[in-house]
C-alpha cells in the first residue's frame, strides 16, 4: 500500500486550528463532533487506500480513449466510482434533503483531500459535480433541484463545469456559444466547449452540463452571459432517462499528466441544438458560474494539498529504504539510508511542512464557510464568509503553487530514480502541473485576491487577519517554552518578520492600486505567494502552541508537529522578506526597467 491516509494529523488540524468544536455549535451540525469525524475519516480512508489508490499508476499508464464519440474510461475506474457512489460520498456535506449526509465542509473536505491523494484523475469527476450540486442549490429553480439534485448527490449522474472555448479562456467576454429561445420554454444551445473535465465517460447513467451561453438578443460581454442546464440524456416527465441530447465529445486531450480523466471537447447543437434549460436569470451566468467556481477553486486548491502529500508519503517510503553514501557525521563507516544525510532530511522536512501549513490553512477556511452559512449569530455569518472568500485565492493558488515544489521535491530525494516513470514519483509531478493552471491561473487568483479581496474593504480582513496573527505572537512570546525551545524562539523571530512583510504588502496595494495599478498587479503573485506563505507559518505557529501544551498525550505525534512547525519556520517563512520586497518593487518602480512589449 503506497497512501496512508493520514487521518491523525487531519483530525489535528480540524479540531486544534479550524475549530471543529466551534462548527458543531452551528444549528445543523450538532452531530459533528469530533467521534463523527474520526468515523467518517477512517471510513473513506478504507475507499482511498483500498479501492482508488491501486488505480492511480494503472490510470497513469493506461488513461481514458475516445472513440465515435464515446469515451472509455480506465478500466477499473467504473467499479471504484461506483463504491464511491453507494458508500454516499458524493453528498457527504450536502443536504439530507437532497439525499446527501449534511455534515460540515470541514470535515468534507479531509474526505476530499484523501480521495484526491489516492486518485487525482479519478476524484476530478466528484469535483466537478459538487460545483454543479452547489450552483443549482443556489440559482436552481424548486423544479430543476428536485429534477437533478438528487442524482448528482446520489452519484448516479455526474456534473460539469463548460466556460472555455478555443477563441475564449479566462476572458469570457469572447464567448460565442448561442442560446435560442423555444416556444416551451427551453433553449436551443449551439457551440464549442473545450477542456471540459469528464464531460464524456462512461461511469454514470447521465452527464449534466451547466453551460455558460448568449440568449440571440443579449448585450455583449460578460453581462450578456445566461447559465444552462444541457443533460447528455434527457429527462422524461415522469424522471427517467430519454434520448440522447445533441452533445457530442469529438475528441479528448493528450495530456502532460492526469491521462485517466478525460479532458473532452464537446460539440453542442450540430444536428439541430442541443436542448437546454436556463437557471435562474438571463445574462446572470457568470454570476451563478462564479459559486461553482468558487467551489472547485477551493478543491483544487486541496488538491494541491493531497497529491503533496502523496508524494511525501512516497518520498520517505525510498530515503528510508534507499543506501547511498556514508554519513558526513563519520557515525557510520559504510553506507547508510539516504535519509540520514541531512539534505534529504531538509528536503523531506521541508516537503511535510509546507504540506501540512496548507491542509491546516484549507481546513480553517473551510470552518470559516461552514460558520458562514450555518452560525447563529448574522454578523458572525457576514464576518466568517468575508474571511473565506478573503482565503479562497490564497488556497487555491499558494496551495497549487507549493504542490509543485513539493512533488519535484519528492522527486529530487529520488534522485535519478524519481525521473524514471516506473518509480511512480515522476506521475505526482505531472499531475500536479495542471493544478495552478485549471480554474483560473495563479495570476487571475492574484489579481482576484487584490481586486476582490483586498481592494473590496481597503484591506479591512487583511487586517484582522493580521491582528490574529498578533495574538499568536503574542501566545508564543508568554508561553513556558519560550526561553527554552528554539522552535519557539525561531517561529516568533520569523513569523514577527512575515507578518511585517504581509502587512506593509497590504498596505502599499491599498495605497497604490489606482495610482499605479501596473506596479502593484505586477507583484500580485508574490503578494498572494506572502499572504500563503505567513498565513500557513501562522497555522502551524498555533500548532507548535498545542503540540507542546498537548504533547504528554501522544509524545511521538507531537513531537513531530513541533519538528514541522520549526522546519517551517527555518526554511519556508525567510521566504517573506523577498517576497515583500517583489511585491513593493513591482515591474516598474524603484529603477527596475518595463520592457515594452514589442522588446519581448
Amino acid at each position: 500500500m503506497d497512501y496512508t491516509a493520514p487521518i491523525n494529523e487531519m483530525l489535528f488540524a480540524m479540531t486544534e486550528l479550524a475549530g471543529l468544536d466551534a462548527v458543531a455549535t452551528c444549528p445543523g451540525f450538532e452531530e459533528a463532533d469530533s467521534d463523527t469525524a474520526r468515523g467518517v475519516l477512517e471510513e473513506c480512508a478504507k475507499l482511498a487506500t483500498e479501492v482508488w489508490a491501486p488505480l492511480n499508476a494503472h490510470g497513469d499508464r493506461n488513461p481514458s480513449a475516445w472513440e465515435h464519440g464515446a469515451v472509455r474510461s480506465t478500466p477499473g475506474f467504473r467499479e471504484a466510482f461506483r463504491h464511491f457512489a453507494e458508500g454516499g460520498w458524493q453528498g457527504v456535506h450536502h443536504p439530507s434533503e437532497y439525499g446527501g449526509q449534511g455534515l460540515p465542509k470541514l470535515i468534507a473536505t479531509a474526505c476530499i483531500e484523501m480521495l484526491n491523494a489516492s486518485n487525482l484523475s479519478l476524484a476530478l469527476c466528484p469535483l466537478l459535480t459538487d460545483g454543479a450540486i452547489e450552483a443549482l442549490l443556489i440559482a436552481g429553480s424548486e423544479a430543476q433541484k428536485a429534477a437533478y439534485v438528487p442524482k448528482l448527490v446520489s452519484g448516479k449522474w455526474t456534473g460539469t463545469m463548460n466556460l472555455t472555448e478555443p477563441q475564449a479562456g479566462s476572458d469570457l467576454a469572447l464567448l460565442r456559444t448561442r442560446a435560442e429561445r423555444q416556444d416551451d420554454g427551453s433553449y436551443r444551445i449551439f457551440g464549442t466547449k473545450t477542456f471540459i473535465t469528464w464531460g464524456e465517460h462512461d461511469m454514470a447513467e447521465n452527464i449534466v452540463h451547466l453551460v455558460l451561453a448568449r440568449a440571440s438578443d443579449a448585450p455583449q460581454g460578460v453581462k450578456g452571459i445566461s447559465l444552462f442546464i444541457v443533460p447528455k440524456r434527457l429527462i422524461r416527465p415522469d424522471g427517467s432517462l430519454g434520448e440522447h441530447n445533441d452533445v457530442e465529445c469529438v475528441s479528448i486531450e493528450h495530456k502532460l499528466g492526469i491521462k485517466a480523466s478525460p479532458t473532452a471537447v464537446l460539440q453542442f447543437g450540430d444536428h439541430g441544438g442541443a436542448t437546454g434549460y436556463l437557471v435562474g436569470e438571463e445574462n446572470r451566468g457568470l454570476e451563478y458560474m462564479f459559486v461553482m467556481m468558487n467551489a472547485a477553486r477551493f478543491a483544487v486548491g486541496v488538491q494541491g494539498i493531497a497529491v503533496s502529500d502523496r508524494a511525501y508519503q512516497k518520498a520517505v517510503a525510498y530515503a528510508k529504504e534507499r543506501v547511498q553514501s556514508r554519513p558526513v557525521d563519520g557515525s557510520a563507516s559504510g553506507s547508510v539510508p539516504i535519509i540520514a544525510h541531512p539534505d534529504v532530511r531538509r528536503m523531506l522536512m521541508t516537503m511535510r511542512a509546507l504540506t501540512e501549513g496548507a491542509r491546516a490553512l484549507a481546513y480553517v477556511a473551510a470552518a470559516h464557510c461552514d460558520r458562514a452559512h450555518r452560525d447563529a449569530d448574522e454578523h458572525a455569518r457576514d464576518a466568517n464568509q468575508a474571511i473565506y472568500e478573503f482565503l479562497v485565492p490564497i488556497v487555491k493558488g499558494w496551495s497549487t503553487e507549493m504542490s509543485l515544489e513539493v512533488t519535484s521535491l519528492g522527486i529530487q530525494v529520488h534522485g535519478g530514480m524519481g525521473f524514471i516513470e516506473e518509480t511512480g514519483a515522476a506521475q505526482y509531478y505531472r499531475d500536479a502541473r495542471i493544478l495552478p493552471i485549471y480554474e483560473g491561473t495563479t495570476a487571475i487568483q492574484a489579481n482576484d485576491l487584490i481586486g476582490r479581496k483586498t481592494l473590496r474593504d481597503k484591506g479591512a480582513v487583511a487586517m484582522t487577519l493580521l491582528g490574529e496573527i498578533e495574538e499568536t505572537l503574542a501566545a508564543l512570546q508568554g508561553h513556558d517554552s519560550f526561553d527554552t525551545s528554539a522552535a519557539f524562539q525561531s517561529m516568533h523571530r520569523q513569523l514577527l518578520a512575515g507578518h511585517g512583510a504581509l502587512g506593509r504588502a497590504v498596505c502599499f496595494v491599498v495605497d497604490h492600486a489606482h495610482s499605479d495599478p501596473n506596479a502593484v498587479f505586477a507583484g500580485s503573485v508574490p503578494y498572494l505567494q506572502l499572504a500563503g506563505i505567513v498565513l500557513c507559518g501562522w497555522q502551524l505557529a498555533r500548532s507548535l502552541i498545542v503540540a507542546t501544551d498537548r504533547r504528554e498525550r501522544d509524545v511521538a505525534f507531537h513531537d513531530t508537529r513541533i519538528a514541522t512547525a520549526h522546519a517551517y519556520a527555518t526554511h519556508v517563512l525567510p521566504r517573506a522578506i523577498g517576497l515583500e520586497a517583489a511585491v513593493v518593487a513591482g515591474l516598474e518602480r524603484d529603477g527596475v526597467p518595463a520592457l515594452h512589449v514589442e522588446q519581448f
